[in-house]
């Protein structure tokens, strides 16, 4: 038969002359002359080569990437990729409030973009369940309908935000598994098994049709993983040798040199520090460090004590995920914090929030005696299962020393090994990048001095330092496998969140609050005749961080006939407006005050009128 079919072919063939192709051919010249007289007509063909054959090429867009957080600072990590009419969001966190920062709550991205381009969205994906990574969704949610991706332990969390905010009717959160590839427009999203100090981590591969984007998420490499699932090596080595155009990578640890220790090294000291303890054990860590209080767990049972938790964080991770089967623990273990008194101190752990210091955490109350239902005494052992992170440090060393002066024993991480970190150091940086091979490379997830020392090794990798970029927040970069530049910058920045408040605080009133907390505040309160400005009453003065009144009489005598002394000149000026009486006075007793207590406080005058 299959000779058959090949003499068929050629019989055509040689009969082609005869066909209807031919016919074409011959007729071609003629409609050559009919399309003279049409209007050229433009496309996207190449010239003819030199064999006379035409190629057909179109002109791909460029890929933008626009990190709107997460960039020059620690947190708030959320970054766009752009390509034509389509957007697709990795992350979207939050940071916490500086020192200057007073009374705000949390910190979240600048949307403004997001919400000028919300048609082009097509889903935001999550790497990993902690608040720097899934912080702000709420807040983005309140302002744009998107179709949420993540892990099942990350997903778990998120929900827990939609039912806080009342938005879990309203989203569509989608549960992933690592390995899956879901197709969100021209993005297909690759969800790579990875490790953190949070189970269900996630690197991402990022099909474009420019090429293939590599973002870690936050790593570590970590070769014994308490769920003993590893790191996709074998994944990732695979992206890198079918060519990878960018890797996005956790610059955290960049300064430091060598390998994060594996999280079971964690476990083998709380085994030694609880065998043949007779003390109560507090044990104060991050509260979505799941691993750790899986080897707490761990530890708690092979020496027969119960666990009681305290600090609302750590009771809602935990509940979270012992009902997603993210800790294996046995029945009956977990009392309740009430219930502490009906054990003694051999037969308890209490595991806490506060690993940092901060003022309302549940430590720190108890290290102040102001814990309703924890009281720490001589016969407590303190586990501080945490570094501080920068800027936090006086925080921790107060409690330390606060903890010291009841009696308790406290064991930190500069007396034992009781915290080891989920980010990746530069030999497992280097790992990273000899498996993905990227064509350039981009540093993330951290402050400019962790961004530099990334890229100084890369540079040791063999990149070209031409292909790596130090990006800013905001900055674009546009991208394809031929070229990558930074362009243009979009609407970027922090946004405070206090209280319900979202944005309406900002750098005017932290201002006026940071003036306030240091040089408080003086309120002039009088009344004036509206037809002649004289004063009906008053003035009369409060104050309020300034001075105490009582203590300060000649004080307050010497303001009132600075104020008086205006008054009468504006009366005299014919000065009638408010507005110019406010001012005058305010700035005659702003002279005044500093010149004879080299303060300056907050004057606010208040005048009525009769």
């Amino acid at each position: 038969m299959e000779k058959k079919k090949e003499g068929f072919v050629k019989k055509n063939r040689e009969n082609r002359p005869n066909s209807q192709v031919a016919m074409k051919k011959e007729n071609r010249p003629n409609q050559r002359i009919k399309q003279e007289n049409k209007p050229p007509v433009r496309n996207n063909r190449r010239p003819k080569t030199a064999n006379n054959k035409e190629e057909v090429a179109f002109k791909k867009e460029k890929l933008k990437i626009i990190p709107l957080g997460g960039l020059q600072e620690v947190g708030k990590n959320i970054t766009v990729f752009e390509y034509e009419n389509e957007i697709l969001i990795v992350d979207c966190g939050v940071s916490f409030p500086e020192d200057d920062m007073l009374g705000i709550d949390l910190v979240i991205p600048d949307f403004t973009y997001l919400i000028k381009n919300r048609d082009k969205i097509k889903g935001l994906v999550i790497t990993h369940g902690h608040e720097d990574h899934i912080g702000s969704i709420p807040y983005l949610l309140k302002e744009i309908k998107v179709p949420i991706y993540a892990t099942k332990l990350s997903a778990g969390l998120i929900s827990n935000k939609l039912e806080e905010h009342k938005l879990a009717k309203s989203t569509k959160l989608h549960i992933v598994k690592q390995g899956d590839t879901i197709t969100l427009g021209k993005f297909k999203v690759e969800f790579i098994r990875s490790c953190h100090s949070i189970p269900d981590a996630v690197a991402l591969a990022i099909h474009t049709p420019v090429g293939v984007i590599v973002h870690t998420g936050d790593f570590k490499v970590d070769y014994t993983p308490i769920n003993d699932e590893t790191m996709d090596f074998g994944r990732l080595a695979e992206l890198g040798n079918k060519g990878v155009l960018a890797l996005m990578s956790d610059s955290t640890n960049a300064e430091r040199k060598g390998y994060t220790m594996s999280e079971r090294t964690v476990g083998e000291v709380f085994d030694k520090l609880f065998v043949n303890c007779t003390k109560r054990i507090v044990v104060a860590t991050f509260a979505s460090n799941v691993y750790r209080i899986q080897q707490i767990v761990n530890s708690a049972v092979a020496n027969n004590r119960k666990i009681a938790v305290s600090g609302r964080s750590m009771v809602n991770m935990i509940e979270t995920a012992m009902k997603l089967g993210y800790i294996d623990v046995p029945k009956n273990v977990f009392i309740d914090i009430d219930m502490i008194n009906n054990y003694t101190d051999e037969q308890l752990v209490i595991i806490t929030t506060g690993s940092q210091g901060e003022p309302m955490s549940a430590l720190t109350r108890m290290a102040t005696g102001e814990h309703r239902k924890v009281h720490i005494t001589a016969n407590d052992l303190v586990i501080i299962s945490a570094t501080p992170i920068p800027g936090n440090e006086k925080y921790v060393s107060k409690v330390i020393d606060d903890l010291m002066k009841i009696g308790a024993e406290v064991v930190y991480s500069s007396l034992a090994d009781v915290h080891v970190s989920g980010h990746a150091c530069q030999e497992e940086q280097k790992l990273m990048l000899a498996l993905v091979k990227p064509k350039y490379f981009i540093p993330v997830h951290g402050e400019y001095r962790h961004l530099r020392a990334h890229s100084e090794t890369a540079k040791l990798m063999g990149i070209n330092p031409k292909n790596i970029f130090l990006m800013s927040n905001g900055r674009v970069m546009e991208i394809d496998e031929n070229r990558a530049r930074l362009s243009t910058t979009v609407p970027f920045g922090k946004v405070m969140v206090d209280g319900l408040g979202v944005g309406d605080v900002g750098n005017i009133v932290l201002r006026d609050r940071q003036h306030l907390s240091q040089d408080g505040l003086i309120i002039i309160v009088l009344t004036m005749d509206s037809s002649n400005g004289e004063v009906v009453a008053g003035p009369d003065i409060i104050s309020r961080g300034f001075v105490y009144v009582r203590e300060s009489e000649n004080l307050m005598d010497d303001v009132k006939v600075v104020i008086k002394k205006q008054i009468n000149q504006c009366v005299k000026n014919n000065i009638t407006d408010w507005t110019t009486i406010k001012t005058t006075i305010r700035d005659s007793l702003r002279e005044y005050i500093y010149k004879t207590t080299k303060r300056n406080p907050m004057i606010l005058p208040i005048i009525m009128e009769v």
